[in-house]
Protein backbone atom coordinates (compact mmCIF):
# COMPACT_ATOMS: atom_id res chain seq x y z
CA UNK A 1 0.00 0.00 0.00
CA UNK A 2 1.30 3.63 -0.74
CA UNK A 3 2.39 5.43 1.97
CA UNK A 4 -0.08 8.25 3.39
CA UNK A 5 1.30 11.42 3.89
CA UNK A 6 0.51 12.52 8.01
CA UNK A 7 -2.45 15.08 8.06
CA UNK A 8 -1.31 18.61 9.30
CA UNK A 9 -0.59 19.31 12.92
CA UNK A 10 -3.03 21.34 14.81
CA UNK A 11 -6.67 23.08 14.38
CA UNK A 12 -7.69 24.31 11.05
CA UNK A 13 -6.37 27.86 11.40
CA UNK A 14 -8.86 28.91 8.54
CA UNK A 15 -11.68 27.95 10.45
CA UNK A 16 -11.06 29.94 13.16
CA UNK A 17 -10.42 29.41 16.87
CA UNK A 18 -11.59 30.44 20.19
CA UNK A 19 -9.01 32.49 22.25
CA UNK A 20 -8.92 29.99 24.82
CA UNK A 21 -7.58 27.84 22.35
CA UNK A 22 -5.12 30.08 21.98
CA UNK A 23 -3.64 30.36 26.04
CA UNK A 24 -0.20 30.31 25.58
CA UNK A 25 2.65 32.15 23.37
CA UNK A 26 2.34 29.49 20.72
CA UNK A 27 -0.24 27.22 18.72
CA UNK A 28 0.59 25.56 15.76
CA UNK A 29 -2.08 24.55 13.34
CA UNK A 30 -2.73 24.43 9.47
CA UNK A 31 -4.43 26.40 6.73
CA UNK A 32 -4.92 23.78 4.26
CA UNK A 33 -2.00 21.24 3.87
CA UNK A 34 0.79 23.97 5.32
CA UNK A 35 1.28 23.95 9.15
CA UNK A 36 1.00 27.87 10.29
CA UNK A 37 2.24 28.58 13.62
CA UNK A 38 0.55 31.63 15.48
CA UNK A 39 2.42 33.71 17.80
CA UNK A 40 1.84 35.82 20.47
CA UNK A 41 4.22 38.54 21.18
CA UNK A 42 2.83 41.38 23.29
CA UNK A 43 -0.53 42.30 22.02
CA UNK A 44 -0.38 41.50 18.97
CA UNK A 45 -0.32 37.63 17.21
CA UNK A 46 1.47 36.75 14.42
CA UNK A 47 1.06 33.69 11.70
CA UNK A 48 4.24 32.30 10.45
CA UNK A 49 4.98 29.19 8.36
CA UNK A 50 6.03 26.77 11.23
CA UNK A 51 9.65 25.31 10.06
CA UNK A 52 13.04 26.94 9.57
CA UNK A 53 13.92 27.57 5.81
CA UNK A 54 17.52 26.52 6.97
CA UNK A 55 17.19 22.15 7.68
CA UNK A 56 12.84 22.81 8.47
CA UNK A 57 13.58 22.73 12.40
CA UNK A 58 10.33 23.05 14.33
CA UNK A 59 10.18 26.62 15.00
CA UNK A 60 7.02 26.07 17.76
CA UNK A 61 9.77 24.39 19.93
CA UNK A 62 11.90 27.83 19.57
CA UNK A 63 12.51 30.99 21.48
CA UNK A 64 10.29 33.92 21.15
CA UNK A 65 11.89 37.18 21.45
CA UNK A 66 10.35 40.62 21.25
CA UNK A 67 9.61 40.47 17.35
CA UNK A 68 11.48 37.45 16.30
CA UNK A 69 11.23 33.87 16.74
CA UNK A 70 14.46 31.35 17.21
CA UNK A 71 14.51 28.18 15.89
CA UNK A 72 15.63 25.56 18.05
CA UNK A 73 17.83 23.26 16.03
CA UNK A 74 20.31 26.09 15.08
CA UNK A 75 19.34 29.31 15.96
CA UNK A 76 18.40 31.36 12.94
CA UNK A 77 16.12 33.83 13.94
CA UNK A 78 13.00 35.23 11.75
CA UNK A 79 11.18 38.12 12.06
CA UNK A 80 7.61 37.72 13.21
CA UNK A 81 6.17 40.36 11.03
CA UNK A 82 7.99 39.50 7.55
CA UNK A 83 9.05 36.57 8.10
CA UNK A 84 12.64 37.82 6.83
CA UNK A 85 15.72 35.32 8.41
CA UNK A 86 17.57 37.92 10.38
CA UNK A 87 20.14 35.93 11.81
CA UNK A 88 22.19 32.74 9.85
CA UNK A 89 21.98 30.15 9.45
CA UNK A 90 18.63 30.29 7.74
CA UNK A 91 19.16 32.89 4.52
CA UNK A 92 16.06 32.50 3.52
CA UNK A 93 12.23 33.96 4.80
CA UNK A 94 9.22 32.10 6.27
CA UNK A 95 5.81 32.79 4.69
CA UNK A 96 3.56 35.37 6.43
CA UNK A 97 0.06 34.61 6.95
CA UNK A 98 -3.06 37.64 7.52
CA UNK A 99 -4.73 37.05 10.93
CA UNK A 100 -7.83 38.14 11.31
CA UNK A 101 -10.45 38.61 14.62
CA UNK A 102 -14.32 38.34 13.85
CA UNK A 103 -16.96 36.97 15.93
CA UNK A 104 -14.35 36.78 18.81
CA UNK A 105 -12.28 34.16 17.25
CA UNK A 106 -9.05 34.23 15.18
CA UNK A 107 -8.98 33.69 11.78
CA UNK A 108 -5.83 32.67 9.43
CA UNK A 109 -7.41 32.36 5.89
CA UNK A 110 -4.69 33.35 3.28
CA UNK A 111 -0.65 34.13 3.11
CA UNK A 112 0.20 37.50 2.65
CA UNK A 113 2.97 38.64 -0.01
CA UNK A 114 6.05 38.56 1.75
CA UNK A 115 6.90 41.79 2.52
CA UNK A 116 10.22 43.44 1.96
CA UNK A 117 13.32 42.82 3.98
CA UNK A 118 14.01 45.28 6.27
CA UNK A 119 16.43 47.67 4.66
CA UNK A 120 18.54 49.81 7.46
CA UNK A 121 19.41 52.17 5.12
CA UNK A 122 22.52 53.08 2.39
CA UNK A 123 24.19 56.06 3.97
CA UNK A 124 27.39 55.20 1.76
CA UNK A 125 27.00 53.53 -0.94
CA UNK A 126 29.98 52.67 -2.70
CA UNK A 127 30.11 51.71 -6.24
CA UNK A 128 32.15 49.08 -6.45
CA UNK A 129 31.88 46.15 -3.82
CA UNK A 130 34.71 43.21 -3.93
CA UNK A 131 34.47 40.29 -1.69
CA UNK A 132 37.28 38.01 -2.23
CA UNK A 133 36.12 34.45 -0.91
CA UNK A 134 33.50 32.02 -1.29
CA UNK A 135 32.33 30.45 1.77
CA UNK A 136 29.82 31.24 4.33
CA UNK A 137 31.03 34.90 4.85
CA UNK A 138 31.23 35.89 1.37
CA UNK A 139 28.33 34.76 0.69
CA UNK A 140 25.83 35.94 3.21
CA UNK A 141 27.71 39.77 2.57
CA UNK A 142 27.02 39.14 -0.77
CA UNK A 143 22.88 37.84 -0.49
CA UNK A 144 22.89 40.73 2.77
CA UNK A 145 24.09 43.13 0.07
CA UNK A 146 21.22 42.72 -2.13
CA UNK A 147 18.93 42.28 0.98
CA UNK A 148 19.69 45.58 1.99
CA UNK A 149 18.72 47.02 -1.63
CA UNK A 150 22.21 48.17 -2.43
CA UNK A 151 22.22 48.72 -6.56
CA UNK A 152 26.65 48.85 -6.94
CA UNK A 153 28.33 46.17 -8.23
CA UNK A 154 29.53 43.04 -6.23
CA UNK A 155 32.00 40.79 -7.73
CA UNK A 156 32.68 37.29 -5.96
CA UNK A 157 35.92 35.93 -6.34
CA UNK A 158 36.08 32.62 -5.45
CA UNK A 159 38.80 29.99 -5.38
CA UNK A 160 36.22 26.63 -5.30
CA UNK A 161 35.34 24.91 -8.19
CA UNK A 162 31.94 25.15 -7.21
CA UNK A 163 29.35 27.77 -6.53
CA UNK A 164 28.99 28.57 -2.32
CA UNK A 165 27.62 25.36 -0.42
CA UNK A 166 26.60 24.36 2.56
CA UNK A 167 29.88 23.44 4.11
CA UNK A 168 28.28 22.00 7.28
CA UNK A 169 26.59 19.18 5.01
CA UNK A 170 29.51 17.98 3.33
CA UNK A 171 30.82 15.86 6.62
CA UNK A 172 27.40 15.35 7.52
CA UNK A 173 24.45 13.98 5.67
CA UNK A 174 25.56 14.49 2.51
CA UNK A 175 28.94 12.50 3.07
CA UNK A 176 26.23 10.06 4.81
CA UNK A 177 24.16 9.55 1.48
CA UNK A 178 21.22 10.64 3.55
CA UNK A 179 20.96 14.40 1.49
CA UNK A 180 21.08 14.57 -2.31
CA UNK A 181 23.76 16.81 -3.34
CA UNK A 182 21.16 19.78 -5.21
CA UNK A 183 20.49 19.81 -1.14
CA UNK A 184 24.23 21.43 -1.03
CA UNK A 185 24.07 24.48 -3.08
CA UNK A 186 23.33 27.56 -1.22
CA UNK A 187 21.68 28.66 -3.50
CA UNK A 188 20.60 27.75 -7.54
CA UNK A 189 23.19 29.21 -10.18
CA UNK A 190 20.85 31.06 -11.67
CA UNK A 191 20.65 33.33 -8.15
CA UNK A 192 23.56 35.36 -8.74
CA UNK A 193 23.31 36.30 -12.42
CA UNK A 194 19.32 37.58 -11.32
CA UNK A 195 21.08 39.54 -8.14
CA UNK A 196 23.79 40.68 -10.49
CA UNK A 197 26.61 39.20 -8.15
CA UNK A 198 29.30 38.52 -10.47
CA UNK A 199 30.66 35.20 -8.97
CA UNK A 200 34.10 33.98 -10.52
CA UNK A 201 35.10 30.41 -9.62
CA UNK A 202 38.65 29.14 -9.97
CA UNK A 203 40.15 32.41 -9.17
CA UNK A 204 43.14 32.87 -6.81
CA UNK A 205 43.53 36.79 -5.68
CA UNK A 206 47.09 36.83 -5.41
CA UNK A 207 47.77 40.70 -3.98
CA UNK A 208 45.82 44.03 -2.60
CA UNK A 209 46.95 46.85 -3.31
CA UNK A 210 44.87 49.48 -0.91
CA UNK A 211 46.28 52.60 -2.69
CA UNK A 212 45.39 51.58 -5.93
CA UNK A 213 41.92 50.00 -4.43
CA UNK A 214 42.25 47.22 -6.72
CA UNK A 215 43.08 42.92 -6.46
CA UNK A 216 44.95 41.02 -9.01
CA UNK A 217 44.33 37.81 -9.92
CA UNK A 218 46.51 34.79 -10.58
CA UNK A 219 45.59 35.35 -14.05
CA UNK A 220 46.54 39.07 -14.39
CA UNK A 221 43.52 40.85 -14.28
CA UNK A 222 43.07 43.94 -12.15
CA UNK A 223 40.01 44.37 -10.12
CA UNK A 224 39.52 47.94 -8.49
CA UNK A 225 36.99 48.27 -5.70
CA UNK A 226 35.29 50.88 -3.57
CA UNK A 227 34.99 48.34 -0.35
CA UNK A 228 36.91 45.05 -0.39
CA UNK A 229 36.04 42.39 2.20
CA UNK A 230 38.37 39.62 2.80
CA UNK A 231 36.76 36.29 3.81
CA UNK A 232 39.30 33.84 2.22
CA UNK A 233 38.16 31.49 4.79
CA UNK A 234 40.58 28.37 6.22
CA UNK A 235 42.42 25.60 4.52
CA UNK A 236 43.17 22.07 5.97
CA UNK A 237 46.38 21.32 7.58
CA UNK A 238 47.69 18.61 5.58
CA UNK A 239 50.16 15.95 7.44
CA UNK A 240 54.07 15.89 6.31
CA UNK A 241 54.19 12.41 6.52
CA UNK A 242 55.59 9.86 3.99
CA UNK A 243 52.40 8.84 1.81
CA UNK A 244 50.13 11.71 2.56
CA UNK A 245 49.79 12.48 -1.50
CA UNK A 246 48.22 9.11 -2.43
CA UNK A 247 44.94 9.42 -4.29
CA UNK A 248 42.69 8.11 -1.46
CA UNK A 249 44.27 9.90 1.16
CA UNK A 250 41.89 13.23 1.87
CA UNK A 251 41.17 16.16 3.76
CA UNK A 252 37.91 17.28 3.69
CA UNK A 253 36.81 21.19 3.58
CA UNK A 254 35.44 21.60 0.01
CA UNK A 255 32.88 19.76 -2.03
CA UNK A 256 35.49 18.51 -4.67
CA UNK A 257 36.91 16.83 -1.44
CA UNK A 258 33.38 15.24 0.16
CA UNK A 259 32.68 13.78 -3.41
CA UNK A 260 36.24 12.41 -3.80
CA UNK A 261 35.29 10.35 -0.50
CA UNK A 262 32.02 9.22 -1.83
CA UNK A 263 34.20 8.04 -4.99
CA UNK A 264 36.51 6.21 -2.48
CA UNK A 265 34.05 4.74 -0.08
CA UNK A 266 32.50 2.82 -2.94
CA UNK A 267 33.39 -0.78 -2.20
CA UNK A 268 35.66 0.14 0.36
CA UNK A 269 35.33 -2.06 3.64
CA UNK A 270 37.87 -0.10 5.77
CA UNK A 271 38.55 3.52 6.84
CA UNK A 272 40.85 5.56 8.81
CA UNK A 273 40.14 9.02 10.28
CA UNK A 274 43.06 10.84 11.44
CA UNK A 275 42.42 13.59 14.21
CA UNK A 276 39.38 12.83 16.78
CA UNK A 277 37.85 16.60 15.99
CA UNK A 278 34.40 17.65 15.20
CA UNK A 279 35.23 17.11 11.26
CA UNK A 280 37.08 13.91 11.71
CA UNK A 281 34.26 12.72 14.03
CA UNK A 282 31.66 13.25 11.99
CA UNK A 283 33.15 11.91 9.05
CA UNK A 284 33.76 8.90 10.80
CA UNK A 285 30.06 8.46 11.82
CA UNK A 286 29.03 9.15 8.22
CA UNK A 287 31.38 6.60 6.96
CA UNK A 288 30.03 4.15 9.56
CA UNK A 289 27.01 5.12 7.76
CA UNK A 290 27.80 3.70 4.65
CA UNK A 291 28.86 -0.02 6.71
CA UNK A 292 32.47 0.69 6.15
CA UNK A 293 34.65 0.19 9.19
CA UNK A 294 36.17 3.00 11.07
CA UNK A 295 39.16 3.04 13.12
CA UNK A 296 40.17 6.92 14.36
CA UNK A 297 43.45 7.93 15.19
CA UNK A 298 43.90 11.20 17.04
CA UNK A 299 46.75 12.55 19.92
CA UNK A 300 44.35 13.24 22.34
CA UNK A 301 42.94 11.31 25.60
CA UNK A 302 39.36 12.23 24.86
CA UNK A 303 37.63 13.02 21.84
CA UNK A 304 37.04 17.02 20.90
CA UNK A 305 38.41 17.19 25.30
CA UNK A 306 39.93 20.69 24.53
CA UNK A 307 36.57 21.66 23.94
CA UNK A 308 33.53 19.87 25.03
CA UNK A 309 35.88 18.92 28.04
CA UNK A 310 36.45 15.33 29.55
CA UNK A 311 32.77 14.01 30.58
CA UNK A 312 31.49 14.88 27.15
CA UNK A 313 34.89 13.62 25.54
CA UNK A 314 34.04 10.14 27.13
CA UNK A 315 30.37 10.48 26.20
CA UNK A 316 31.07 11.31 22.51
CA UNK A 317 34.02 8.43 22.33
CA UNK A 318 31.49 6.06 23.55
CA UNK A 319 29.07 7.22 21.64
CA UNK A 320 31.01 6.57 18.22
CA UNK A 321 32.19 2.86 19.99
CA UNK A 322 28.11 2.14 19.66
CA UNK A 323 28.50 2.51 16.73
CA UNK A 324 31.46 0.76 16.04
CA UNK A 325 34.51 3.07 15.73
CA UNK A 326 37.49 1.49 16.65
CA UNK A 327 39.84 4.02 18.75
CA UNK A 328 43.47 4.78 18.54
CA UNK A 329 44.16 7.80 21.20
CA UNK A 330 46.99 9.20 22.50
CA UNK A 331 48.79 7.99 18.61
CA UNK A 332 49.18 9.17 15.28
CA UNK A 333 50.07 8.13 12.10
CA UNK A 334 53.51 8.25 10.96
CA UNK A 335 53.61 6.77 7.40
CA UNK A 336 51.12 5.20 4.63
CA UNK A 337 52.81 3.30 2.84
CA UNK A 338 49.66 1.88 0.37
CA UNK A 339 47.01 0.90 1.68
CA UNK A 340 48.85 0.52 5.21
CA UNK A 341 49.16 3.27 7.87
CA UNK A 342 52.10 2.69 10.07
CA UNK A 343 50.94 4.29 13.65
CA UNK A 344 53.82 5.60 16.27
CA UNK A 345 52.95 2.84 18.82
CA UNK A 346 53.68 0.43 16.37
CA UNK A 347 51.00 -1.15 14.77
CA UNK A 348 49.37 -1.03 11.76
CA UNK A 349 46.04 -0.59 9.90
CA UNK A 350 45.19 -1.42 6.25
CA UNK A 351 42.75 1.01 5.02
CA UNK A 352 40.81 1.90 1.72
CA UNK A 353 40.33 5.15 2.85
CA UNK A 354 42.31 7.89 4.92
CA UNK A 355 40.71 10.83 6.23
CA UNK A 356 43.06 13.55 7.60
CA UNK A 357 40.79 15.80 10.28
CA UNK A 358 43.56 17.26 12.35
CA UNK A 359 42.07 21.18 11.91
CA UNK A 360 42.32 23.97 9.49
CA UNK A 361 44.56 27.32 9.44
CA UNK A 362 43.73 30.86 8.46
CA UNK A 363 44.46 31.55 4.77
CA UNK A 364 46.43 34.69 6.08
CA UNK A 365 49.13 35.08 3.10
CA UNK A 366 47.09 37.88 1.14
CA UNK A 367 46.29 40.38 4.06
CA UNK A 368 49.74 39.87 4.98
CA UNK A 369 51.47 40.70 2.15
CA UNK A 370 48.63 43.86 1.92
CA UNK A 371 50.07 44.80 5.38
CA UNK A 372 46.88 44.41 7.46
CA UNK A 373 47.38 43.59 11.16
CA UNK A 374 47.59 40.42 11.73
CA UNK A 375 47.62 38.78 15.35
CA UNK A 376 46.80 34.75 14.78
CA UNK A 377 44.39 36.15 12.38
CA UNK A 378 43.34 39.19 10.63
CA UNK A 379 42.57 42.13 13.20
CA UNK A 380 39.46 43.74 13.06
CA UNK A 381 37.61 46.18 15.24
CA UNK A 382 34.33 46.10 16.63
CA UNK A 383 32.67 46.83 13.09
CA UNK A 384 35.08 44.28 11.51
CA UNK A 385 37.21 46.91 9.38
CA UNK A 386 40.92 46.05 9.35
CA UNK A 387 43.78 48.38 9.89
CA UNK A 388 43.60 49.41 6.04
CA UNK A 389 40.03 51.86 5.54
CA UNK A 390 37.37 50.50 3.65
CA UNK A 391 39.02 46.84 3.57
CA UNK A 392 36.87 44.66 6.14
CA UNK A 393 37.48 41.16 6.80
CA UNK A 394 35.26 38.16 8.36
CA UNK A 395 34.80 34.69 8.92
CA UNK A 396 37.88 32.25 9.54
CA UNK A 397 40.80 34.63 9.09
CA UNK A 398 39.00 37.54 11.87
CA UNK A 399 40.02 38.21 15.19
CA UNK A 400 37.66 40.53 16.75
CA UNK A 401 37.26 42.00 20.38
CA UNK A 402 34.57 39.59 22.31
CA UNK A 403 32.67 42.11 24.35
CA UNK A 404 31.60 38.68 26.33
CA UNK A 405 35.34 37.10 26.85
CA UNK A 406 36.71 40.64 26.76
CA UNK A 407 39.29 39.00 25.03
CA UNK A 408 40.10 38.85 20.90
CA UNK A 409 38.82 35.99 19.42
CA UNK A 410 39.61 34.22 16.14
CA UNK A 411 36.61 31.22 15.83
CA UNK A 412 36.20 28.31 12.95
CA UNK A 413 31.94 28.31 12.90
CA UNK A 414 29.88 28.46 10.04
CA UNK A 415 27.41 30.34 11.90
CA UNK A 416 29.96 33.30 13.10
CA UNK A 417 31.08 33.35 9.46
CA UNK A 418 27.82 33.90 8.21
CA UNK A 419 26.89 36.02 10.35
CA UNK A 420 29.92 38.28 10.35
CA UNK A 421 29.38 38.25 6.93
CA UNK A 422 25.93 39.64 7.22
CA UNK A 423 27.22 42.56 9.63
CA UNK A 424 29.68 43.17 7.38
CA UNK A 425 27.56 43.92 4.50
CA UNK A 426 25.99 46.53 6.12
CA UNK A 427 28.91 48.22 7.19
CA UNK A 428 30.55 48.28 4.10
CA UNK A 429 27.30 50.43 3.40
CA UNK A 430 27.85 52.97 6.43
CA UNK A 431 25.68 51.53 8.90
CA UNK A 432 28.01 51.25 11.58
CA UNK A 433 26.73 48.11 13.32
CA UNK A 434 29.07 46.63 15.98
CA UNK A 435 29.18 42.45 15.82
CA UNK A 436 28.63 41.25 19.12
CA UNK A 437 26.86 38.12 18.06
CA UNK A 438 27.08 35.35 20.22
CA UNK A 439 29.07 32.35 18.63
CA UNK A 440 26.95 29.14 18.04
CA UNK A 441 28.08 25.92 16.80
CA UNK A 442 26.76 22.27 16.13
CA UNK A 443 28.01 18.71 15.79
CA UNK A 444 25.97 16.13 14.73
CA UNK A 445 26.45 12.46 15.57
CA UNK A 446 24.50 9.85 14.37
CA UNK A 447 21.27 11.13 15.86
CA UNK A 448 22.45 13.40 18.80
CA UNK A 449 23.40 17.21 18.33
CA UNK A 450 25.34 18.82 20.36
CA UNK A 451 24.77 22.46 20.37
CA UNK A 452 27.87 24.95 21.80
CA UNK A 453 26.75 28.44 22.47
CA UNK A 454 29.74 31.37 23.56
CA UNK A 455 33.40 30.60 23.70
CA UNK A 456 35.66 29.51 26.12
CA UNK A 457 39.05 28.67 25.09
CA UNK A 458 40.40 27.78 28.93
CA UNK A 459 37.77 27.32 32.08
CA UNK A 460 38.08 26.71 35.96
CA UNK A 461 34.92 24.77 36.23
CA UNK A 462 32.49 22.96 34.22
CA UNK A 463 29.23 22.04 35.70
CA UNK A 464 26.00 19.28 34.33
CA UNK A 465 22.87 19.72 34.80
CA UNK A 466 20.99 16.70 33.61
CA UNK A 467 21.87 13.28 32.47
CA UNK A 468 24.70 13.19 29.89
CA UNK A 469 25.01 9.48 29.06
CA UNK A 470 20.92 10.00 29.42
CA UNK A 471 21.25 12.34 25.87
CA UNK A 472 19.61 14.92 28.23
CA UNK A 473 22.00 17.63 29.22
CA UNK A 474 23.40 21.36 29.68
CA UNK A 475 27.02 22.12 30.38
CA UNK A 476 28.33 24.95 31.72
CA UNK A 477 32.02 26.56 31.01
CA UNK A 478 33.15 28.96 33.50
CA UNK A 479 36.03 31.25 34.72
CA UNK A 480 36.14 32.88 37.85
CA UNK A 481 32.89 31.99 38.05
CA UNK A 482 31.64 33.52 35.21
CA UNK A 483 29.76 31.44 32.40
CA UNK A 484 32.14 31.49 29.02
CA UNK A 485 29.90 29.01 27.06
CA UNK A 486 27.18 26.24 27.31
CA UNK A 487 27.15 22.94 25.62
CA UNK A 488 24.22 21.03 25.54
CA UNK A 489 22.27 17.96 24.34
CA UNK A 490 18.43 17.80 23.51
CA UNK A 491 17.91 21.04 25.52
CA UNK A 492 17.64 23.49 22.96
CA UNK A 493 15.42 25.98 24.74
CA UNK A 494 17.51 26.38 27.66
CA UNK A 495 20.60 26.65 24.81
CA UNK A 496 18.76 29.18 23.24
CA UNK A 497 17.97 30.74 26.52
CA UNK A 498 21.79 30.38 27.39
CA UNK A 499 22.55 32.24 24.18
CA UNK A 500 19.79 35.02 24.65
CA UNK A 501 21.11 36.02 28.22
CA UNK A 502 24.73 35.83 26.87
CA UNK A 503 23.84 38.53 24.18
CA UNK A 504 21.91 40.90 26.87
CA UNK A 505 25.53 40.54 28.31
CA UNK A 506 26.89 41.88 25.65
CA UNK A 507 24.68 44.87 24.66
CA UNK A 508 26.81 48.19 24.75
Amino acid sequence: MADQQAPPAGPDLSKGIAPSEFAGEMLLGHVGDDEVLLVRSGSEIFAIGAHCTHYHGPLAEGLVTGEGIRCPWHHACFDLRTGEAIRAPALSPVAVWKVEQQDGRIFVREKREQPKPQVMGVTDAPGRIVIVGGGAAGFAAAEMLRRQDYRGGIVMLSNEAAAPVDRPNLSKDYLAGSAPEEWVPLRPDDFYTEAKIDLRLNTEVTSIDSNARHVVTSGGETIPYDRLLLATGAEPVRLPIPGADQPHVHVLRSLANSRAIIASAGGAQRAVVIGASFIGLEAAASLRARNIEVHVVGLEQRPMERVLGPELGDFVRALHEEHGVIFHLQDTVTGIDGKHATLKSGSTIEADIVVVGVGVRPRLELAEKAGLAIDRGVTVNAYLETSIPDIYAAGDIARWPDPHSLETIRVEHWVVAERQGQTAARNMLGQREPFHAVPFFWSQHYDVPINYVGHAETWDEITVDGDISGKDCLLQYKRNGRVLAVASIYRDIASLEAELAMEKARAP
